[in-house]
């Protein structure tokens, strides 16, 4: 790709396969009869934004859950085992392209994430590859609750240029979300909507002329 020097990835749905409807499925066995509108793609509660910007710890976020499905006796096991079946994982194909890509461009990882699924995925990663963190697949990975901003507000594009000195005319930012695009347009970076499963990511990229 002419010009583009940066790439900034999203990770969910782009990297690492999530599942909405596993969620919106667990969450209605937990009592929320409404989990469709409760907890979505585009929208949901605010609840979840809290929880991304770390507004609310984990214990006020299973409290939150607790109070949609009007009962107060969900264990903290079974709140966080409904939560954290949104992720399904990621294969090492993934973890050698971003490798690949980050030989040819600086990478960075944008990730709107909370606390719970974070230790998830750390666990997760440090069983299945051996990794404690990212750090050697990107130059720099940022997530929403140590930033203390979300996607799509400018705000969180805006702080990764300037951490980082991007020009953002030289800059991708790569996510599944259209809102989130949205939100890269507007700190005028450019932008493309990955829309086939994370599993061929590689494809993707080559579709593109990334690699």
């Amino acid at each position: 790709m002419e010009k583009i020097k940066n790439i900034i990835f999203d990770y969910g749905n782009v990297i690492f396969e999530i599942n909405f409807k596993r969620t919106q499925a667990a969450l209605l066995q937990l009592g929320i009869t409404d989990a469709e509108h409760f907890f979505g793609h585009k929208k949901h509660n605010p609840l979840f934004d809290d929880f991304e910007v770390g507004g609310i710890s984990p214990a006020q976020f299973r409290a939150g859950i607790r109070a949609a499905a009007h009962n107060q006796d969900l264990t903290d096991a079974a709140i966080d085992e409904a939560w954290n079946s949104l992720l399904i994982g990621v294969s090492a194909q993934n973890h050698d392209v971003l490798l690949a890509v980050k030989d040819k461009y600086r990478t960075f990882l944008l990730s709107n994430n909370n606390e719970i699924h974070y230790d998830w995925i750390i666990g997760y990663l440090q069983k299945e590859f051996g990794l404690t963190n990212y750090d050697q697949h990107f130059e720099k990975a940022y997530f929403s609750q140590q930033m203390r901003l979300r996607k799509p507000n400018t705000n969180i594009f805006e702080q990764v240029i300037k951490e980082n000195g991007l020009n953002p005319a030289e800059t991708l930012f790569i996510d599944d979300s259209p809102q989130h695009i949205e939100g890269a347009k507007k700190a005028g970076l450019h932008t493309l909507l990955m829309d086939v499963h994370p599993e061929k990511l590689a494809d993707f990229l080559k579709q593109h002329e990334i690699l």
